[in-house]
């Protein structure tokens, strides 16, 4: 039997970190600086925050993978030994690279190496030679599940092992974002905009509206999609029982640029999905439920299936922005909280809440809690509905807040605010 795989969360904030950690990540990856591919995100660590990091992930027998995944120039040189000595004092598990300069300075000084998908490695013949650097390897998006189980049992039988001196795993991503273009080696945003995606710093100018215009008669070309150049988001959960049996040991999630409700959610999907299916509880409407739950958060619409399942690429997202179901409004911050009867004071600085409400509360450490609020005080006297300006408000909580945590409340899309 197949072991079971190892969740691997994306992560660009302590809040998103926290969440990923309490949905039950088996590691995290994220990215310091200008040397990844989501630099130019404004949600990104820097180097100061990478002790920190390694502390709260050892704390949670959680492994940490840095990414310097960009294409890299000369001037780039230093700046990549400064990183990877860094990564290597702090205890960072390993380096997601794709440039061979990386990649060598990290063989050089012992710091363990994961292929990006950047490397657009397709074949056996290239695992085995990334196998010299590299103790897992992250296959071309582009692969079918055919393919990738192939490629799996060739490492076996060929006894294809790392550094590590251990077999080498293959990782692919399970959900989020696709890119038009081959495994994200994209120049659209470089020429027209000069940020190039390859450096991290993509404009994305794929997922907007075009019209397509003969030149020589200036008719325009009806299309059936306005966004003929942005992809539904993959979604594999329908068929994550094959993905195991086919022999992949990482399932990565894509969306370090997405909120910390997002990596919960999607994070505590895939790994209830991966534990059903180890204990023979995975049913279809487990899946169901849990596919309901993906939709909740933010998604372009879902490709089901994607390349893995020989399809071609045509699942076009239709409109822009996200088709989640549900929609989250900010209401306020926790002001302080009461541990012996689990309160929480709380000022709201938007709107209302009122007893029903569906709220989602967020902070670096309290990562992400939702909750149903049950009871609403204002100056200790029970109210139905407690509004901006009241002092003294206090609710219910399942758990610890934190001075300072966000306070949302969720709401079906398409119904106005509170």
């Amino acid at each position: 039997m197949n072991k079971k795989p190892e969740i691997m969360a994306p992560v660009g904030n302590y809040e998103s970190l926290a969440s990923a950690i309490k949905a039950g990540a088996d590691s995290v990856y994220f990215g310091i600086g200008k040397l990844n591919m989501r630099s130019r995100s404004s949600v990104n660590f820097t180097s100061r925050d990478l002790k920190k990091i390694v502390r709260i992930c050892k704390a949670h027998n959680i492994r940490t993978y840095l990414t310097l995944n960009t294409v890299m120039y000369d001037q780039d040189l230093i700046e990549i030994k400064r990183v990877c000595n860094k990564a290597k004092k702090l205890g960072i598990n390993a380096i997601i690279a794709c440039d061979i300069a990386v990649m060598q300075y990290c063989r050089k000084i012992g710091l363990e190496v994961h292929m990006s998908t950047q490397a657009n490695i397709s074949n056996i013949q290239a695992v085995k030679f990334y196998s010299k650097f590299a103790d897992v390897v992250v296959l071309a998006r582009e692969l079918t599940l055919e393919q990738i189980a192939k490629i799996i049992k060739q490492i076996k039988k060929q006894d294809i092992r790392g550094p590590s001196g251990k077999l080498i795993k293959i990782e692919i991503f399970i959900h989020g974002a696709l890119c038009v273009s081959i495994s994200g080696k994209c120049y659209m945003s470089l020429a027209q905009h000069n940020f190039s995606a390859n450096r991290g710093a993509c404009l994305q100018p794929c997922r907007r509206e075009y019209i397509v215009k003969d030149k020589e008669t200036g008719d325009e070309l009806i299309v059936g999609n306005k966004y003929i150049m942005s992809p539904k988001d993959l979604c594999t959960i329908r068929f994550i029982d094959k993905i195991i049996k086919a022999g992949v040991r990482v399932f990565k999630i894509e969306g370090r640029g997405r909120s910390p409700d997002y990596v919960y959610t999607v994070v505590k999907a895939y790994k209830q999905a991966v534990d059903s299916y180890f204990e023979n509880k995975l049913t279809k409407e487990l899946i169901i439920n849990l596919e309901r739950q993906l939709a909740s958060v933010f998604n372009r619409g879902f490709w089901h299936g994607g390349y893995y399942l020989g399809k071609k690429l045509g699942d076009w997202a239709g409109d822009y922005g996200s088709k989640a179901t549900t929609e989250k409004h900010f209401i306020g911050l926790v002001k302080h909280f009461y541990p012996k009867v689990h309160v929480a004071e709380i000022v709201l600085q938007k709107e209302k809440i009122k007893v029903g409400d569906k709220i989602l509360i967020t902070g670096n450490t309290t990562g992400i809690i939702k909750t149903e609020v049950g009871s609403v005080f204002v100056k200790e006297k029970p109210k139905k509905i407690a509004k901006k300006g009241d002092v003294d408000v206090t609710i219910s909580v399942p758990e610890k807040v934190r001075k300072g945590d966000k306070i949302y409340v969720l709401k079906k899309k398409g119904v106005n605010s509170p």
